[in-house]
C-alpha cells in the first residue's frame, strides 16, 4: 500500500506506477535524503512537535540504514515510487509507528528541492575540483613551452607569433570563468528549502534556521512557494556545464587537429589513443572526438531542463520530476570528460621543431615587419600596404620574409635597411609582445604565475565557506 492512498478506493494502473516511478535515478541521493531526514527529526525533536525520545530513535535508525545504504545491503524498490518514500517505508519497517513521525511538518515537495541541492552542491565541489586540476596541468606544460614558437591563427590561418604556452594559456582563463560561474551557482544553490512544505509552509513551530545549519546551508529561502518550485539553480548549473563543455570541446579540436599529420603539432599518448579495426597505421584521437561529441548531450540537458519548466504555473508540478535525469546525465558527463582530457593532456608530447617550422612558414612575423616601417616614420596604413605587396611578391616567388634580399625591400619602400632582418626574426618578434596578456615568455611567465596564485585563493576561499 502507498503511503498516500488514503483517499484512493483502487490501486493506481500498473502503466501509471512506471511512469510515475523516478527510484533508479534519483536513488543516488539516499545519502542527501537520509541525511536530511536526519536534521528534520532532529529540529521535530528539540521544538517539541514529537517527543524527543522518539526523534533519537528516528535519528540513530536513519544512521544504521544511511551504514548499511552505504554498505550495499539495501535494495530500493520502484513499489515505494522515489528515494524518499523508499528510506520512510525502511524506517517504519524497522521501528514501526515511531517511523511514521518522520514526515511531520514536511512535505515529499520540500524534500525533493532539498535532496537535490544538496546533492549538488557535492557534484559542484566535484567538478571545480577537477576543472582546477585540468587548468594546473595545463600551467605545468606551458611553463615547459614559454619559448616554443607557434603560429598563432584567426578564420584557422596564420596569423601572428605564439607559443605553446600562451596559446593553451588562452583556455586556461575559459576554465578560470568556468569555476567563477560554478561558485557563483553554487552560492545560488546553498539555501535551504525544508520548511517550505507542500507549498505552503506549516502549522507547526517549525525551526528552519536549526536544519538549514545543521545541513551547512548559508540561507533559507524567503518564500514557501518558489521554495518547491524553483529550479533555476538546476537550469543554472546545466548552463554552467553547458559552457564549461564548449570550451572543452574547443579544445578538443584543437588536439583533433594538432595530433593530425597535417599539422603534426603534438603526439598523443598511446593509452588516450585508439587504433583501426581495418587500417593498421592509424592512431585516433578519440578521446577529443568524444568530449567534442558529448557537449551536446550536455546542451540536450540544459534545453530539456528550459522547456521542462518554461511553461509550469506555481507551485510544484509532476513534470519537475524530470530535472533528475537530465541534470545527472549533465554532471556524470562533464565530470567524465574532465578526467580523462585532462588525464589526455598531462601526457601528450609537444613538437616542438614542427611548431616552428610552421611559425617559420606563414608570413606571422608580416605585422612587425609594418610595425618596423611605422617606427621609421611611416603611417601604418601605409607601411601595411608595403609589407602586404611584399608578402605577394614573396609568395609569387618562393620565398618568406626572412629570405627576401635587401634590394628586393628597398624596392618597396628606400625606408627598409638591414634592420629589418633583426625585426622580422621570429624570437624578436615574440620578445617584442611582452604587453600583459601577450605571447612574450616574460609575459607568459607572469600569466602562469597569476593563475597559480588564482587557484590558490580559490581553494582558500572554497575552504573557508566549507568550515563556515
Amino acid at each position: 500500500m502507498k503511503l498516500w492512498s488514503g483517499r484512493f478506493e483502487k490501486d493506481t494502473d500498473k502503466l501509471v506506477d512506471a511512469l510515475n516511478a523516478s527510484i533508479d535515478y534519483d536513488q543516488r541521493m539516499y545519502r542527501e535524503d537520509i541525511t536530511g531526514s536526519i536534521a528534520h527529526a532532529a529540529m521535530l525533536g528539540r521544538t517539541g512537535i514529537i517527543p524527543e525520545d522518539d526523534a533519537r530513535l528516528i535519528c540513530k535508525t536513519l544512521s544504521e540504514i544511511l551504514d548499511d545504504a552505504d554498505a550495499g545491503k539495501i535494495t530500493f524498490t520502484p513499489e515505494n515510487e522515489d528515494i524518499h518514500m523508499n528510506v520512510e517505508v525502511l524506517l517504519t519497517q524497522r521501528i514501526g509507528d515511531v517511523g511514521k513521525r518522520l514526515h511531520t511538518a514536511r512535505s515529499r515537495n520540500d524534500q525533493v528541492a532539498l535532496d537535490l541541492r544538496m546533492y549538488l552542491r557535492t557534484q559542484m565541489d566535484n567538478i571545480m575540483g577537477k576543472t582546477i586540476a585540468l587548468i594546473e596541468a595545463i600551467c605545468d606544460k606551458a611553463e615547459q613551452h614559454t619559448e616554443s614558437i607557434m603560429p598563432g591563427y584567426t578564420h584557422l590561418q596564420r596569423a601572428q607569433p605564439s607559443t605553446f604556452a600562451h596559446y593553451t594559456m588562452a583556455y586556461a582563463e575559459m576554465l578560470k570563468r568556468d569555476l567563477l560561474r560554478l561558485q557563483d551557482c553554487f552560492d545560488r544553490t546553498n539555501v535551504c528549502p525544508l520548511g517550505s512544505g507542500a507549498m505552503g509552509g506549516t502549522t507547526y513551530p517549525i525551526d528552519r534556521e536549526m536544519t538549514a545549519a545543521l545541513l551547512g546551508f548559508d540561507a533559507i529561502t524567503e518564500n514557501s512557494i518558489d521554495g518547491v518550485s524553483d529550479r533555476d539553480f538546476v537550469i543554472e548549473l546545466a548552463g554552467d556545464l553547458s559552457i564549461l563543455m564548449m570550451h572543452l570541446s574547443r579544445f578538443s579540436e584543437e588536439i583533433v587537429l594538432w595530433s593530425s599529420t597535417e599539422f603534426g603539432y603534438i603526439v598523443l599518448d598511446d593509452a588516450y589513443s585508439t587504433g583501426s579495426s581495418i587500417m593498421p597505421q592509424k592512431k585516433n584521437p578519440d578521446i577529443a572526438e568524444l568530449v567534442r561529441g558529448k557537449t551536446g548531450r550536455v546542451y540536450g540537458a540544459l534545453t530539456t531542463l528550459l522547456t521542462m519548466m518554461k511553461g509550469l504555473p506555481l507551485a510544484y508540478n509532476k513534470d519537475m520530476q524530470e530535472d533528475k535525469e537530465a541534470i545527472f546525465d549533465a554532471v556524470d558527463t562533464t565530470s567524465l570528460c574532465l578526467e580523462v582530457f585532462t588525464a589526455m593532456y598531462k601526457t601528450l608530447t609537444v613538437r616542438t621543431e614542427r611548431l616552428r617550422r610552421a611559425a617559420s612558414e606563414g608570413f606571422i612575423n608580416a605585422t612587425d615587419c609594418a610595425d618596423y616601417l611605422v617606427k621609421k616614420g611611416l603611417p601604418f596604413r601605409d607601411a601595411y600596404t608595403c609589407v602586404g605587396r611584399l608578402v605577394h611578391y614573396a609568395i609569387e616567388n618562393g620565398k618568406t620574409l626572412e629570405t627576401l634580399t635587401l634590394d628586393e625591400y628597398t624596392a618597396v619602400s628606400p625606408l627598409f635597411d638591414s634592420g629589418v632582418y633583426d625585426a622580422i626574426d621570429l624570437m624578436t618578434c615574440l620578445n617584442g609582445r611582452k604587453v600583459p596578456g601577450g605571447p612574450a615568455p616574460e609575459a607568459v611567465r607572469t600569466h602562469i604565475s597569476n593563475m597559480r596564485d588564482f587557484i590558490a585563493r580559490f581553494r582558500e576561499f572554497s575552504d573557508s565557506e566549507e568550515t563556515d
